[in-house]
């Protein structure tokens, strides 16, 4: 079933024509298709070292191309900043076969995304998480600041997008609890601390673990200045109250970023569950794992 009404179709064969037209050298490479929860990109693998990725929705090319150029832009900005691995960009195909968009190649990274193998309870883990948040804060913007439209500005300018949230949600969700949740936490005003470098996007499948250790992160190309609070998202989304606690120790968050950080996961978990009940299950799952998770939290509305 399809995620998005108007959402592409990319098959292996595609790429592999695209791959033989584009990049003759890699022409010996097997193509595989790789299963993921991701919702922007079909991803596949071409032979050991690379990864092709896909935009999955119908847009206009050029915009599609400055998107990815920016992608990959941020994705060498990030490169071997912190001690986690993180993806490198390698190339950006063309349309053609049949496919109308851009595309970018990055190198591969090995390991299980925590979509598959849970580290919620890991303390090693919240640890290991603390340190990436840490090292992602400490790069420089170059006096940057959060500029469009999604996460990471202003938590009331997701008015709307709440509403619709609420609105397809009532059949799903403990709404009228999730309104009241969502009213106290749209009022937290933005600290005093200016706008730092985040991954902008900490969910279960765009982090890699191992025996309960984080190995690496993918999908960095939102890598941008944003509000600090926003890579908190994390802490709702990966892990259980014991090792959320730990992150929160380690960073040294007061209570209003640490508020802010949770309204952030709340503002996504709430789009997950409804969007993609039905063409996603594991990412609806995902977004109703961490309202559950804020739900609990005893600072949260009754």
């Amino acid at each position: 079933m399809k995620m998005h009404a108007d959402q592409l179709t990319v098959s292996p064969e595609r790429v592999r024509m695209l791959v033989e037209q584009q990049f003759p050298a890699w022409r010996s490479l097997p193509v595989r298709s790789i299963d993921s929860q991701g919702t922007v990109n079909a991803i596949f693998r071409i032979g050991d070292r690379f990864t092709a990725r896909f935009p999955l929705q119908a847009a206009d090319t050029e915009s599609t191309r400055r998107w990815l150029e920016s992608e990959a832009a941020a994705a060498r900005e990030l490169a071997g900043r912190t001690r986690f691995a993180t993806p490198e960009p390698v190339a950006l195909g063309e349309p053609g076969a049949g496919y109308p968009l851009c595309w970018s190649v990055q190198t591969w990274l090995p390991g299980v995304v925590a979509a598959h193998d849970d580290p919620g309870g890991s303390y090693a883990f919240a640890r290991d998480l603390a340190d990436l948040l840490g090292d992602l804060r400490a790069i420089d913007t170059h006096g940057r600041t959060f500029a469009g439209t999604g996460r990471g500005g202003d938590l009331q300018s997701h008015d709307a997008w709440m509403e619709t949230c609420f609105r397809h949600s009532e059949q799903l969700l403990d709404v009228p609890r999730l309104r009241r949740i969502w009213a106290t936490l749209r009022e937290l005003p933005r600290g005093t601390a200016g706008d730092t470098m985040a991954h902008s996007d900490l969910i279960p499948g765009n982090v890699l673990v191992r025996a309960g250790r984080l190995t690496g992160v993918l999908d960095v190309g939102g890598f941008g200045p944003a509000d600090p609070s926003l890579d908190l998202v994390s802490a709702w989304h990966l892990l259980e109250a014991g090792p959320r606690q730990l992150l929160r120790d380690h960073l040294g968050s007061d209570d209003l970023e640490w508020e802010r950080g949770k309204a952030w996961a709340f503002v996504q978990a709430m789009g997950l569950v409804w969007y993609y009940v039905k063409s996603n299950p594991a990412m609806s799952r995902t977004g109703q794992r961490s309202l559950n998770r804020i739900l609990a939290d005893r600072s949260s509305p009754a």
